[in-house]
């Protein structure tokens, strides 16, 4: 039997670290400590530990987590920051970055780290820059793998879906179909695929910096091995 994978999970209220608690409610080979500012609805079935911590303590709870692995999925939107520039660099930046320096410190050996396609440090477009920014930043951390997720338009149930994302989420099984060459990284994934994708990385050996966009993150999702996911993602 292969040995266990810990995993200490941020951003475990949303779409994708929703996904991971799920999908971990039927497998063997991972478990899940979600690390979160309050308690969080758990699926049935869950055998998994929710460490509540203001965000200020979350080096303390990501070390009692006792992990080998980080995957942080935390984001928060243009709008729930108020539309304030330093705000929305607190959560997006700042706070992973302080998540990753405890992994670090913890002696983990990988952070699973959820970008955005388009992320660039050199970008125009002030989220696509904090993304770059904060992706750069990661990887001078020191941690012995890091692996960054860039995945195009989330599909799944959110608790508050924004109108244009609403849109985006009916018309994204067509405009995938356009998307082609050096677009298809802009195609849309389901959040139980990125979940997947996960539990696929968390497999991997090699050290280093690795970057997934839409095509290699749905080869990840395959190392998972419950593989296929729904057959809108190609």
């Amino acid at each position: 039997m292969s040995r266990q994978t810990r995993i200490a999970l941020v951003g475990a209220s949303g779409l994708i670290g929703m996904s991971l608690i799920r999908l971990a409610v039927e497998r063997t080979d991972i478990r899940v400590i979600a690390i979160a500012r309050r308690e969080i609805p758990l699926p049935k079935g869950a055998r998994m530990e929710v460490l509540v911590a203001d965000p200020e303590n979350w080096a303390d709870a990501i070390a009692a987590a006792n992990a080998r692995v980080l995957v942080c999925a935390l984001g928060t939107t243009w709008k729930k920051a108020g539309k304030d520039e330093e705000a929305f660099r607190a959560v997006d930046q700042d706070l992973v970055l302080a998540c990753g320096r405890a992994a670090k410190a913890s002696n983990m050996r990988q952070m699973i780290a959820v970008s955005s396609v388009g992320a660039d440090a050199s970008a125009k477009n002030f989220y696509l820059k904090v993304k770059g920014e904060t992706e750069q930043q990661l990887g001078k951390l020191g941690i012995p793998r890091l692996d960054v997720l860039r995945p195009g338009l989330l599909r799944g149930p959110r608790e508050e879906v924004r109108p244009a994302e609403r849109l985006g989420m009916i018309a994204s099984p067509l405009l995938d179909l356009l998307l082609h060459g050096q677009y298809r990284k802009y195609r849309s994934v389901r959040a139980e695929t990125m979940a997947q994708a996960i539990v696929g990385l968390t497999k991997e050996k090699a050290a280093g910096r690795f970057v997934f966009e839409h095509d290699a993150i749905l080869r990840a999702a395959r190392k998972a091995g419950d593989w296929p996911p729904p057959p809108v993602d190609s």
